[in-house]
């Protein structure tokens, strides 16, 4: 019971302390670019011409709303929050411990197991708490266009159902499933490649070395399903009443599949998963001083 208080407590506090993080990233995903270009120098020192990184946007919507403008969509996603801890320390309770003795080296067999109990408690509580996430989302894409249609929890509720019924809360939500499952079997599969294959075993810091592979592995295999994340926060906006999920911002979209497509042939699947060294989109049009760039 302490423990699930802690990791409750703990959860929240990262959640408010990268609220403003999520806010520019979900703003930059669906395509609202607010500032121009300016010149700037990539990692190779070449000058090029680059969006505005995360400070400066974040900059530009406080100076519209207020530092506390930041932190919009906060309650919701606490609720996320705190209800995914909970569904998933309970799942995980149901379906057992697995192996009480914890092997510095698991078998095969047991990364399966133990892979497939996580899958079943990531995705029920990503079940549960995809309404929360709908409502975080368009209550932070409604500042594109100055909204104020999702404004407070039970009104947001009441919103969604009355104009899109009971599906409109799973907006996204298939997207969003296959890329944690994906994402998660993918970071436990190559974290048991390496450990078992190409660390060696007779080193004394065996247990902290697997436990780096295992954070470089889950970074690596985030970056490879980004594209899931990014397709399932546009159709959690896509057509719900909102400027920002409406052209010329974001195209009415037949299916998330039809996203994923769309996405793939403008180039823009990896849109909003870098917060820095920001290239100018596809499709987008900047009064951009070229002769600087000579």
């Amino acid at each position: 019971m302490a423990d699930a208080a802690s990791q409750v407590l703990l959860g929240s506090g990262l959640t408010i302390l990268s609220q403003p993080l999520m806010y520019v990233k979900v703003l930059i995903q669906v395509g609202y670019e607010p500032l121009p270009p300016t010149i700037g120098r990539n990692i190779f020192g070449r000058q090029v011409c680059q969006l505005p990184g995360l400070f400066c946007y974040a900059q530009h919507i406080a100076s519209i709303d207020g530092k506390r403008g930041l932190f919009t969509g906060l309650t919701p996603r606490l609720c996320s929050g705190v209800l995914g801890t909970v569904v998933h320390g309970k799942v995980l309770q149901d379906l057992g411990s697995g192996n009480s003795q914890k092997e510095v080296t698991p078998s095969f067999d047991q990364v399966i197991k133990e892979t497939t109990r996580e899958m079943m408690a990531r995705s029920a509580a990503t079940l549960i708490t995809h309404p929360f996430h709908v409502i975080t989302l368009r209550s932070m894409v409604q500042f594109i266009g100055r909204e104020s249609k999702y404004c407070g929890l039970y009104d947001s509720i009441v919103t969604i159902y009355r104009e899109e019924g009971i599906l409109g809360f799973f907006a996204g939500l298939i997207p969003r499933l296959l890329g944690d499952i994906i994402s998660l079997w993918l970071c436990n599969s190559l974290a048991y490649l390496v450990n078992t294959y190409a660390l060696d075993s007779g080193v004394s810091t065996m247990s902290e070395m697997k436990s780096y592979s295992q954070a470089v592995t889950g970074f690596f295999a985030s970056m490879l399903t980004y594209p899931f994340v990014l397709v399932s926060n546009l159709m959690a906006v896509n057509n719900c009443g909102l400027a920002g999920g409406c052209p010329p911002y974001s195209p009415i979209y037949t299916s998330w599949i039809d996203c994923w497509c769309m996405l793939q042939k403008e180039g823009n699947m990896s849109r909003g998963n870098s917060l820095f060294f920001r290239k100018v989109p596809f499709g987008k049009t900047y009064c951009c001083d070229l002769r600087m760039l000579i």
